[in-house]
């Protein structure tokens, strides 16, 4: 057996590589133990997935010193224009009227995880473990353990961020709130015929909301919810048809779509995992909720629980507390609970609000939406939400090195 970690973290995806990254050049000894190899496709790809990063985000990274090798590669969200097929409401959020240069950015998954894959393997104080698989965890009094195929390790403090699925989150019977909506996800990109202009559309359709966020390469990501039992037909048909569906929904605020790129499908659902902590335990990102992605806030809600947790276990340590106590963990779990529970209740809300198509609930929304618009204090409350800069903020959320 080794000698026990500060910290062991299980996943290297983004929330994980982010995580372990915060933590870094502090003292710690830190492992990261990643199932699938740690690399990334070095290839652009006109299909890559497109990731929406609020403008709280791109501090977090700033602060990490990891946006510079990311902001080349980001198309920044200017406007967001909000609107209801079919309907006379729409509201908007503007980045000039909130004092900032974007509300948010636009970056591909292959682009940020190799920033920050290129960021981890030049740290010389984190051990990186993959891929190696977790068979068991078990917690003790003094320290957490894993077994990997082939060794034990101990840690103070074990991190779960290992996604919707995580194994140490179920072997450590975290309880879960889950919710099924009964709708998939169509995510593709799109080349319109109009210039984007840094405008991200937030469509509510009949079927389900769609939003069309702009790209580098004048694309746009596309993510359409639409019910489970329509996918396959969608799916399955050729791009003529699927701009032609895609247009109907959406209109012609972009021109007429001119490609459609490789498409793909998943079912949405929720997972809220109400407490997120346990002695020597904690459970981060997409393993303790995982969102709808209506407004986009899964994952700028997971890089926030980053730079919250870094900023409590860094505290504990210099304190020279225990980082693994439920004292420490507490302190983390009562400054992320509001947030975190207002998001999901928000998304939830949302897209249940947004699914009943009767008249007077559909005249009410539009005639909300029309209000929004002309009263400029509520929008600014909910475009510091949106960006991720309201309340109790960590110092990487206000652009500050921990």
């Amino acid at each position: 057996m080794k000698q026990p970690y500060d910290i062991i973290i299980i996943g290297g995806g983004m929330a994980g590589a982010s995580l372990a990254i915060a933590l870094s050049g502090h003292g710690l000894h830190i492992a990261l133990v990643e199932a699938a190899p740690l690399k990334v496709n070095d290839v652009p790809n006109y299909d890559d997935r497109g990731i929406a990063l609020a403008h709280g985000s791109q501090r977090i990274f700033s602060a990490m010193s990891v946006w510079d090798d990311m902001a080349a590669n980001a198309e920044p969200i200017r406007h967001i224009h909000v609107s209801e097929q079919g309907g006379f409401g729409f509201t908007h959020l503007d980045a000039e009227e909130e004092q900032v240069p974007a509300l948010g950015y636009v970056i591909t998954a292959r682009d940020l995880g190799a920033a920050l894959l290129n960021r981890l393997t030049a740290l010389q104080d984190i051990d990186l473990i993959a891929p190696a698989r977790v068979q068991w965890v078990n917690i003790e009094e003094d320290l957490a353990h894993i077994g990997l195929e082939e060794q034990t390790l101990s840690t103070r403090l074990l991190i779960a961020a290992d996604g919707g699925n995580s194994f140490v989150r179920k072997q450590l019977c975290f309880d879960v709130k889950r919710k099924e909506y009964g709708q998939s996800a169509i995510t593709a990109n799109v080349t319109p015929g109009q210039p984007h202009d840094n405008i991200a559309y937030e469509r509510f359709t009949t079927n389900g909301p769609m939003a069309m966020l702009p790209m580098t390469e004048q694309r746009c990501a596309l993510v359409w919810t639409v019910k489970d039992n329509m996918a396959g037909e969608i799916l399955s048909l050729n791009e003529t048809q699927f701009l032609e569906q895609v247009q109907r929904q959406f209109g012609w605020r972009l021109g007429k779509l001119q490609r459609a790129g490789k498409r793909s499908s998943y079912p949405l659902s929720q997972l809220y995992v109400p407490d997120t902590v346990q002695h020597r335990a904690v459970v981060v990102g997409n393993a303790a909720h995982t969102l709808h992605p209506v407004a986009g806030q899964g994952f700028n809600l997971g890089i926030r629980d980053v730079a919250t947790l870094a900023e409590v276990v860094l505290q504990a340590m210099h304190s020279g507390e225990d980082p693994g106590s439920m004292a420490a963990l507490q302190r983390y779990q009562a400054w992320r609970r509001k947030d975190q529970r207002n998001v999901v209740r928000l998304t939830d809300t949302l897209v249940r609000s947004f699914s009943n198509n009767l008249p007077p609930f559909k005249m009410a929304r539009n005639l909300g939406m029309l209000a929004l618009e002309g009263l400029p204090p509520a929008r600014h409350a909910i475009a510091r939400a949106a960006m991720g800069i309201h309340g109790r903020l960590p110092k990487l959320s206000r652009g500050l090195p921990i």
